[in-house]
């Protein structure tokens, strides 16, 4: 009888055969793109995004066009017109949490009144709790290595315990919207609860809720074995979290809310397939990157304080002879954004107050190095014009690792943040979209006489 090893190999071996069945029969030449004006990645040929929408959630500055050419600008962002920096800075000067006033700014357009974000705040708290036997059925009993990937399983199998889910109005998805904003920081702490004690050998701890808190706090509160945590790391990571909740119908996990809503299915399927897209390391995935592409220099990098050699580092990557290979510098330059990520920005401040605070100084620093060096090394290795600057990616994992919140969770306190996001453009496309999206793909293929199969 075959060992596991000798059959693995023997499946290999087999799978190899039918790749190189498959790349012999499907090969379609670059220049192919440009003979037929495709616009790879739902680009145009300057970079910037094809125009597939409107929306009135969110604005996404990065550059200015002025004779046709991309000039490029300082970043802004705003969610429904306002200025996510001033966002910030009303909710820093007032000394209070804001991610939830932004949940509700993103879903009905407006900033809540005091009146009204007390009643939300307390229709959150009510919609915090998972049903009955939920924690123990969908997601102790199916534990998964990858939180990102329980998230999804999970939100789809609340389907089956809505009783109307599939009612396509404005009334039942914006209550579908609101519990789901509200219970997914619980299914992401369980999840990775599970995690650890089902892969990781350890501890495993579900501890109760507390009806005052906000969601930032709800989330430490969970995922602390002490469930200590300060009024300032709460607030750092409502910031956080602020931040991530939007970033216009463009990206691509946003777009797919929107694509799967266009054609009319369900809640569930719509959020769970935006929380696939944004488990990529292209797109959400790249916060998780980042710290394991820095874990890797700050070993591979003998002087942290000299440049050369942590430049000489960064051409390794783009070169791909260092990290994973993918010639990326993760956490570096954004589809939109050029001279500067306003998120990114606000996340620096915050991570070396922090980083003087925790004793980190010296990895804050190799951080602004490889921010600062990263996009002359670009220029030189893949001999482009295109201006790069740090992302929110870059800064996030690190604020998180300083937060004590473990990797495993990155990529899922991105999800969890950006949710509202997602809720808000798939009720805008209901409402004003009425058309299945169905972009067109152009066939190469050509035509071929059937030959019955014993004279192939």
């Amino acid at each position: 009888m075959e060992n596991m090893g000798e059959l693995g190999k023997k499946q290999m071996d087999e799978f190899e055969a039918l790749c190189d069945e498959f790349r012999a029969n499907n090969v379609i030449p670059p220049d192919k793109f440009d003979t037929y004006n495709v616009k790879r990645g739902l680009r145009n040929p300057d970079g910037t995004g094809v125009m597939a929408g409107l929306t009135l959630i969110c604005n996404v500055h990065g550059y200015l066009i002025a004779d046709g050419e991309r000039i490029p600008d300082e970043g802004k962002l705003t969610y429904r017109g306002i200025d996510v920096c001033e966002i910030v800075e009303g909710c820093t000067r007032e000394n209070r949490f804001g991610y939830e006033e932004v949940v509700w700014l993103l879903l009905f357009g407006k900033q809540p009144t005091r009146t009204q974000l007390e009643h939300f705040n307390h229709v959150l708290n009510e919609y915090r709790e998972l049903p009955p036997y939920f924690a123990e059925d969908m997601i102790i009993k199916a534990p998964s290595k990858n939180v990102m990937n329980k998230l999804a399983r999970s939100v789809l199998a609340l389907y089956s315990f809505d009783d109307n889910p599939d009612e396509f109005t404005l009334e039942n998805n914006m209550r579908q919207s609101i519990q789901l904003i509200a219970r997914l920081p619980l299914i992401m702490s369980y999840a990775y609860q599970v995690k650890r004690r089902h892969f990781d050998r350890e501890s495993m701890y579900f501890h109760p809720t507390d009806p005052t808190h906000s969601t930032a706090q709800a989330i430490l509160n969970a995922i602390r074995p002490d469930r200590s945590f300060t009024d300032e790391e709460a607030k750092l990571l409502d910031l956080c979290m602020i931040l991530h909740a939007e970033h216009g119908g463009g990206n691509n996990s946003t777009f797919t809310a929107r694509a799967l809503t266009s054609t009319g299915t369900d809640i569930y399927s719509t959020m769970a397939a935006a929380i696939g897209s944004l488990k990529g390391p292209k797109h959400g995935g790249a916060n998780h990157s980042v710290m394991l592409m820095m874990n890797e220099l700050m070993t591979s990098v003998e002087n942290w304080d000299d440049e050369d050699e942590v430049e000489a580092y960064l051409e390794k990557l783009l070169r791909k002879e260092a990290g994973d290979r993918s010639g990326l510098i993760y956490g570096i330059g954004h589809a939109v954004y050029t001279l500067s990520d306003p998120r990114a920005v606000i996340l620096k401040e915050k991570a070396h107050r922090l980083a003087e605070e925790k004793g980190m100084l010296e990895k804050f620093e190799l951080f602004q190095r490889v921010e600062k060096l990263a996009p002359e090394a670009f220029a030189r290795v893949k001999r482009a014009s295109k201006v790069v600057s740090a992302n929110v990616d870059f800064y996030s994992g690190l604020i998180y690792e300083m937060l004590g919140i473990p990797s495993d969770l990155f990529t899922p306190m991105f999800a969890v943040s950006r949710l509202p996001g997602w809720c808000a453009h798939r009720i805008e496309e209901m409402e004003t979209g009425h058309r299945i999206m169905r972009p067109a793909y152009r066939s190469l293929s050509k035509e071929k006489a059937y030959i019955p199969i014993d004279e192939r």
